[in-house]
């Protein structure tokens, strides 16, 4: 016996802003219901209750009866197609059974479209993201994609996130994972791939994967004991570490990637004007003259303006941003692995490119310069991202603040 019930009503318990109510298919199977929306409503004068019926004089009438008898032998039919494949249902997997029959676009098909726009964009950092999600929804779910968004629910996800954490992930990897797939199954839903209704993240909370990001920023005093360094006998990549390191200090917070990219026509009239290529943000600064001395070093009368300042990028070898992009990534792992080594010989621990900028945006906070300001000039699109990297005030000056209050 089929056992599965599908009938139409006309849902009072909620009321539209245009007055009407709902109408609802009401799945019902072995004592479980599961309501669904059939994308119109009516005034409730025209609903007999008692009958669960549309009344005679309803506008549009036999419109509607017709979209009601289809929708009700549609869940039927696969209510009996189930039954014959001696498939386990109910209420709620049948309509979501259903449902895939309407969406044509797979997983498979939005992550492959993302990341073709951010290839014909140029968004080469965003792109390898969403490589990276893709890779690894591909291997979790043994090497295919080929499913609609609506089989992605919350019991779906708990198996992806007890999987990550089987292969040992760290847990920024696998929130960064988890945000990628949720911007995904975001932009499903715009794209009409897969109903709002449907969305899994509300149940399976986000919260747990966030992770605070750690304070980078070292002293104004660590910054000149790096600054004193002589590592003049040491190769090449240990000396354009510190170099970089202080140059991004010095240089408003600069990072690597722009440093990298910076031309000698970006310099004019002592001050440097490039355009941030995370954000596309203007950007100018004044060179102080601890900067002007790390230029000079590397400066050469024979290249033209259009020649890299830093020993990094070769005009005429790295032409395509594909190829920018991997060179500016082994030599900031190079010149990582060298800023470690540095670190140990100055007692700092994790010394790394960003540590500069960090600390750059640290110390002018602490000199009471505005967080709108060191906003600007890092960069950023939004205050939130300078918050993140501004260390918290030390215990001192609480402790100094606070003697205004007696």
């Amino acid at each position: 016996m089929l056992n599965t019930y599908v009938e139409v009503i006309c849902y009072k318990s909620k009321r539209l802003s245009n007055g009407e109510f709902p109408l609802m298919l009401r799945i019902t199977k072995a004592g479980k219901r599961k309501y669904v929306s059939l994308g119109v409503s009516i005034d409730e004068r025209f609903w007999d209750f008692k009958k669960c019926r549309l009344k005679n004089n309803c506008p549009q009438r036999e419109v509607l009866e017709k979209l009601i008898e289809s929708k009700r032998h549609e869940y039927l039919d696969t209510a009996l197609e189930m039954m014959a494949g001696k498939q386990e249902f109910t209420a709620s997997s049948l309509a979501k059974k259903v449902d895939r029959k309407h969406f044509s676009m797979t997983v498979e098909d939005m992550y492959q479209k993302i990341i073709l726009d951010l290839q014909h964009t140029k968004s080469l950092g965003n792109k390898e993201v969403y490589v990276y999600s893709h890779n690894s929804l591909l291997e979790f779910s043994r090497r295919s994609l080929d499913i609609p968004f609506i089989d992605i629910d919350s019991e779906w996800l708990c198996k992806y996130e007890l999987w990550l954490r089987n292969k040992h992930l760290k847990d920024t990897t696998i929130s960064i994972l988890f945000r990628t797939l949720r911007s995904v199954y975001n932009k499903a839903i715009e794209a009409g791939a897969v109903k709002q209704e449907h969305y899994p993240f509300t149940s399976f909370r986000m919260s747990r994967l966030d992770t605070k990001t750690k304070k980078r920023a070292i002293s104004k005093e660590a910054i000149l004991r790096i600054a004193a360094m002589d590592l003049s006998q040491h190769d090449h990549y240990t000396t354009l570490a510190k170099d970089m390191f202080m140059f991004s200090y010095f240089g408003a917070g600069i990072n690597f990637s722009d440093m990298a990219l910076l031309k000698h026509s970006n310099i004019k009239d002592g001050r440097v004007h490039y355009i941030r290529k995370k954000t596309g943000k203007p950007i100018s600064f004044p060179l102080l003259n601890e900067a002007m001395q790390i230029i000079a070093k590397y400066y050469n009368p024979k290249k033209n303006s259009d020649d890299y300042i830093f020993p990094i990028l070769n005009r005429k070898a790295h032409l395509s941003e594909q190829q920018k992009r991997d060179r500016i990534r082994k030599v900031l792992k190079a010149v990582n692995n060298r800023l470690k080594i540095i670190g140990k010989m100055a007692g700092i621990e994790h010394l790394t490119t960003y540590v500069a900028r960090h600390s750059y945006a640290t110390v002018l906070k602490r000199a009471g310069v505005s967080v709108e300001i060191i906003s600007e000039t890092l960069g950023h699109s939004s205050l939130n991202t300078t918050q993140i990297y501004l260390d918290s005030f030390e215990n001192s000056q609480i402790d100094k603040a606070l003697e205004n209050l007696k």
